[in-house]
């Protein structure tokens, strides 16, 4: 053999060598039991935690023209058995005869009956304001808790990257006998912290046709997605929040429905400290 072909034999088993080796992928029982132990633990940590939560709401006639707007900006702080919003900023916006008019009072009525208000309203209480938990959202919209995990079955699918680590996909539908529990999603977990990253869903199941005849609704949502951040070592928390709705009501009512949240400036809740960790970018 040349000496040529001896360096370069030398080099290559230098390289492998050098190669982490993949991580073992644990079975589906570990990975769902870590997550649920996490998500547990993350509840009595965040009850130290202040933060500042900004939701956007929309009702759009069609795909696009805009009939209604609302911002609200809230700061969050721990309760015993929950959590506490202080509202801290609110504007509307509402579209008459080709004119957005501004209001500046949530629960605002610009005629008797004002659908696309009370629809906005009870929108935004629902899906983002559930003062037993600690972040606002319900606890039954995904199965990361023992409580929840065992509505659902859950297939492992693989392994990907997210937010630029390894992490595993785990898709999730509910039981035939959960009528209660329309969600069927993913929930893509990191391989390092055994914490949601990422968590998106679709309505598995539909309004029933009888229903839809008997009351005149039809409710269709093509899901809601979720991204995680570690806010400060160990603490993980939801970061941002989106969902999107279609709703078809009798005389010809429909609207698009779309609703974003975000959590930010997290800090500990003690008078005496003021700390404020670095929120980063949510993963994609």
């Amino acid at each position: 053999m040349s000496r040529w072909a001896a360096c370069v034999l030398f080099a290559c088993a230098a390289a492998g060598r050098g190669e982490a080796e993949p991580r073992e992928q644990p079975p589906l029982a570990e990975i769902l039991a870590r997550l649920a132990a996490n998500q547990e633990r993350a509840v009595e940590e965040r009850a130290r935690i202040v933060y500042r939560q900004s939701t956007r709401a929309r009702l759009l006639r069609g795909k696009s023209k805009l009939a209604r707007e609302e911002w609200r900006e809230y700061t969050v702080a721990p309760t015993p058995e929950g959590s506490l919003k202080e509202r801290v900023h609110f504007r509307g916006q509402y579209e008459k005869k080709g004119e957005l008019i501004p209001y500046d009072e949530p629960g605002f009525r610009h005629k008797n009956i004002d659908l696309d208000g009370e629809i906005l309203e009870s929108l935004v209480e629902s899906l983002v304001d559930d003062r037993k938990t600690r972040d606002g959202l319900a606890t039954d919209l995904f199965p990361l808790t023992r409580a929840e995990q065992k509505y659902y079955d859950f297939e492992l699918a693989g392994t990907r990257q997210a937010a630029g680590r390894e992490a595993y996909a785990v898709k999730f539908k509910p039981r035939k006998d959960q009528e209660e529990r329309p969600w069927s999603g993913e929930v893509v977990v990191d391989a390092e912290a055994f914490q949601p990253l990422v968590v998106s869903t679709e309505m598995g199941k539909v309004i029933p046709a009888w229903v839809r005849v008997v009351f005149g609704v039809n409710l269709r949502q093509t899901g809601f997605n979720i991204t995680y951040r570690e806010v400060r070592p160990g603490l993980w928390f939801p970061a941002t929040y989106g969902s999107e709705f279609f709703l078809r009501v009798l005389f010809g009512y429909a609207r698009t429905i779309t609703l974003s949240l975000e959590n930010t400036d997290f800090r500990f809740a003690e008078a005496d400290s003021t700390i404020t960790f670095e929120t980063p970018a949510p993963p994609q």
